[in-house]
C-alpha cells in the first residue's frame, strides 16, 4: 500500500472562479463585509454553487453564519450534475486544493461512513467534473481560515434520492447534525428558469415572469423554513420547481426531524435571495440563488 496523498486539483479555478489566491481572498472579504452575522453560529447552511460572479454576494448571507471557533467538521453536500447516481457517495481524495488553501478530508469520518455500506466511491474524474462540492471549498477556506489547521472536511455527493432514501441518509446523519462542533453545508442553487431548462412555468398574477419564479422559489424557501421533509417534497411535486440541490435539502431535512424527535429545538432562516437576470419574455433565463442558517437552540 503505498502513503501517497491523492489531491482533487482545484478544475473550476480560473473560470467559474479566480485561480489567484489573492484575487479571490479580496472577492471573498468584499462580499462578506456586505453581509450581517444575525443568526450565528450555524449548524447548517443553503448556499448557492453556481460561478461566484452570479452568487458569491449571495453565498456570503450564508457563509458569515459560521463560527470558526467551534467548527471542527464541515459536511459538504452537493448534488451530481454529470453522473447517474442513486445513492451517495464520497471521494477517493485526501485532499481537495483551493487557491487559499488546502483542505483535507476527514478519513475517520469517511470510514464510518463507509462501513455502513449506504456509499459508493466516485472516480476522480467525476469528482474533477462536479462543481457543486468544489464551489463552496473556497467559501469554506474563508469562513474558516482563523482555525485552518483545526477541521476537516467530509464532501459527500448526493444522487437522485427516493423519499425513502433521503430519509435513511437524514437519520444516518443526523447524530453528525447533533454535534455542534460540525457544520453542514447542502449546496443548492433555486429555480433554473427558461427554455434551455426545459421549465417555464409562469404564475401571471405575479405579473412580469421574474416576479412569479420568486415567488415560487419564497414559496419553496418558506417550506424549508418550516422543516417539514414531506411539506417540501409534495412542494415540487406540484410545482416541479427545478431546485437542483433538493436531494441534499431532503436529506437534511429528514436529518432535523430526526434530532426534532428527540427534542432538539432548531430553526432554519433564509438570508438573501437573488437572480442570475430578470426573466421578462419567454426566451430570457435565469437562474436562482438562496443562502439561509438551521441554528440549534
Amino acid at each position: 500500500m503505498s502513503n501517497r496523498v491523492v489531491c482533487r486539483e482545484a478544475s473550476h479555478a480560473g473560470s467559474w472562479y479566480s485561480a489567484s489566491g489573492s484575487q479571490l481572498n479580496a472577492q471573498l472579504e468584499g462580499w462578506m463585509s456586505q453581509a450581517q452575522s444575525t443568526i450565528r453560529p450555524a449548524r447548517a447552511i443553503i448556499a448557492p454553487h453556481a460561478g461566484y460572479t452570479y452568487c458569491g454576494a449571495c453565498a456570503a448571507h450564508a457563509y458569515k453564519q459560521v463560527d470558526p471557533s467551534i467548527t471542527r467538521r464541515v459536511f459538504i453536500l452537493g448534488p451530481s450534475h454529470h453522473v447517474p447516481l442513486s445513492r451517495c457517495a464520497l471521494s477517493t481524495a485526501d485532499i481537495y486544493r483551493t487557491p487559499l488553501y488546502d483542505l483535507r478530508i476527514d478519513q475517520k469520518v469517511y470510514a464510518d461512513l463507509w462501513k455502513t455500506g449506504l456509499f459508493e466511491r466516485i472516480s476522480m474524474q467525476t469528482d474533477e467534473d462536479e462543481h457543486s462540492i468544489e464551489m463552496h471549498l473556497p467559501y469554506t477556506a474563508k469562513a474558516m481560515e482563523s482555525h485552518k489547521d483545526e477541521f476537516s472536511i467530509v464532501p459527500v455527493l448526493v444522487g437522485a434520492l427516493s423519499e425513502s432514501k433521503e430519509q435513511e441518509y437524514g437519520k444516518l446523519l443526523s447524530k453528525y447534525l447533533a454535534d455542534p462542533t460540525n457544520l453542514f453545508i447542502i449546496s443548492s442553487d433555486f429555480c433554473h428558469w427558461g427554455q434551455r431548462f426545459r421549465y417555464t412555468y409562469y404564475d401571471e398574477s405575479q405579473g412580469e415572469i421574474y416576479r412569479s419564479i420568486e415567488h415560487l422559489d419564497k414559496m419553496g424557501m418558506s417550506i424549508i423554513e418550516q422543516l417539514d421533509p414531506m411539506s417540501f417534497t409534495n412542494y415540487l411535486k406540484k410545482y416541479r420547481n427545478t431546485i437542483c440541490g433538493r436531494h441534499p435539502i431532503g436529506v437534511l431535512l429528514n436529518a432535523v426531524a430526526e434530532l426534532r424527535k428527540a427534542g432538539f429545538e432548531m430553526n432554519f432562516s433564509f438570508l438573501n435571495y437573488a437572480q442570475s437576470s430578470q426573466c421578462r419574455n419567454w426566451q430570457d433565463s435565469s437562474v436562482s440563488y438562496a443562502a439561509g442558517a438551521l441554528i440549534v437552540h
